[in-house]
């Protein structure tokens, strides 16, 4: 099989990559995490991973089979109206990943004659979602109401109008205004969609997300809830009205040809879900740390957005300067990744602080007193 041109420009797209500091690396886990999305160190916690083995054992390893064939279990199902009650919602339909979450749910709803408003600053699952999508799609600037508001009063519409957003976004960290949304939708006839995956487990009196906390939640859609970060385990829930997620189990092309995660999963995530609904001082402990870790930058000069999340980005802008600092941390034995372009816009190049509960108090401070050593010299 001739392979030589298709060689060549391979190696020169990644000598590109090299050469502006963009090339990716594989890299096992080691030292003190700083750079994960376990913010609520459920993936490590004794009643979860307790929980897992003996519905392995009960179970076994795989569902084997899509859910609409032999890969359906009553597990899944408990766990999707437990979490349609954590939620808030009438029902709730568990996919593989958020990835996947949010192109069975973008490839369904919207349809061509449709408009699609999507944040520039959407995740990579939501913009691929939304070219996979028969419907028009109309970017608006970052967390602007009334950028969006101009962009849907300057774009006619034959069918329904979407609006797409994050609740809180994973590089910035910062919160969109989802009650200003709401009040915009209600007045243009636009449907909410509300990609929760970095809020679900942190925020809100049951800590089920953003829109909870905001009070929004029978102003949403559908929301798009992923497993894997704060509930410790992996895939993803879509929540909202029966009719909806009836719709996705006949439509939704990521769920009906994917094979189902094996079930011991949603039982290890029955378990998640009620150490969060029950156990309300985590999310203020993590709160409080990430609050602290973002004063003690700010103090020592570091360029850190204003926010209130778990997620404390640094903005370094180079791509070689982000790397050069997380390398630093690395010497000292912190998991701090570089953050770079496509992630995040040219000229942002980042570390991309991911505060959790694994953490020890006595670990934080030792980060800190790092920072104020290396953060001046940057």
């Amino acid at each position: 099989m001739n392979q030589e041109k298709l060689y060549l420009r391979t190696l020169g797209r990644l000598s590109e990559l090299e050469k502006s500091g963009l090339r990716r690396q594989l890299r096992p886990r080691f030292g003190v995490d700083l750079c994960s999305n376990d913010y609520l160190g459920l993936s490590e916690h004794p009643l979860v991973k307790a929980a897992m083995c003996e519905a392995i054992q009960r179970l076994g390893c795989g569902a084997t089979a899509s859910r609409l064939l032999r890969g359906h279990f009553d597990e899944f199902s408990y766990v999707e109206r437990r979490f349609a009650e954590f939620k808030g919602t009438e029902a709730a339909l568990f996919f593989s990943s958020g990835y996947a979450a949010n192109l069975g749910v973008l490839t369904t709803f919207p349809e061509s004659g449709d408009v699609v408003f999507s944040d520039s600053l959407n995740h990579a699952s939501i913009i691929d979602a939304l070219r996979l999508s028969r419907a028009t799609v109309k970017i608006y600037e970052h967390c602007n109401t009334d950028a969006l508001a101009a962009r849907i009063a300057e774009t006619p519409c034959i069918g329904q109008r979407f609006l797409v957003t994050e609740s809180l976004f994973s590089m910035d960290g910062d919160i969109a205004p989802l009650r200003e949304y709401v009040q915009l939708c209600k007045a243009t006839d636009t449907v909410l969609i509300v990609d929760e995956a970095h809020a679900t487990g942190v925020f809100g009196k049951r800590g089920s997300g953003l829109l909870e906390e905001l009070g929004v939640t029978e102003d949403c859609f559908v929301s798009i809830n992923t497993a894997g970060k704060a509930l410790g385990v992996m895939g993803a829930f879509v929540a909202g009205p029966q009719w909806a997620i009836d719709y996705l189990v006949q439509k939704a092309r990521t769920l009906i040809f994917s094979t189902a995660p094996p079930p011991a999963v949603a039982v290890a995530l029955s378990q998640a879900i009620e150490i969060v609904a029950t156990q309300p001082k985590l999310r203020t402990e993590l709160l409080s740390r990430a609050s602290l870790v973002r004063s003690e930058l700010l103090a020592i000069g570091a360029n850190v957005p204003q926010g209130r999340s778990q997620i404390v980005p640094v903005i370094l802008g180079k791509p070689e300067v982000a790397l050069k600092v997380a390398g630093e941390f690395q010497a000292r034995g912190y998991d701090v990744r570089a953050i770079r372009p496509p992630t995040v816009p040219p000229g942002t190049s980042r570390l991309r602080l991911s505060i959790n509960l694994k953490i020890s108090e006595g670990q934080l401070k030792d980060f800190l007193h790092a920072a104020s050593d290396i953060m001046p010299r940057v």
